[in-house]
């Protein structure tokens, strides 16, 4: 087992459920959570060196790019409809991350 694939794809998951999660409550602590968990997994993807890493990197900065400034809409300027359209965003965003790195487990499993 690849324990780097296994974190970095539990943080990618877990950046996608508290996103789900600031949509279900729209809390300024579960839009930091989210951005949080998204910036960790951003990180870990840095150093991957796969067919899709590409593909993953730039998914998880496009969800940075919609999840830092819906914090900021919503803590600066009490914007709660920007940040819940910005985090609709990085959750699309996370989906086809997670989409990819299925399909990067496939084709790796067919490797093999």
């Amino acid at each position: 087992m690849d324990w780097g694939k296994v974190v970095y794809v539990f943080f990618s998951l877990m950046s996608l459920t508290s996103t789900a999660g600031f949509l279900y409550e729209h809390t300024a602590i579960a839009l930091f959570v989210a951005a949080s968990l998204n910036l960790v997994s951003t990180i870990l993807k840095i150093g991957v060196r796969t067919l899709l890493a590409a593909e993953l990197l730039a998914s998880s900065l496009v969800a940075d790019l919609h999840l830092i400034p819906a914090f900021l809409y919503l803590v600066v300027s009490d914007n709660m409809e920007w940040a819940i359209a910005l985090a609709i965003g990085a959750l699309i965003a996370n989906i086809f991350s997670m989409g990819l790195v299925y399909i990067e487990s496939a084709k790796t499993r067919e490797e093999y």
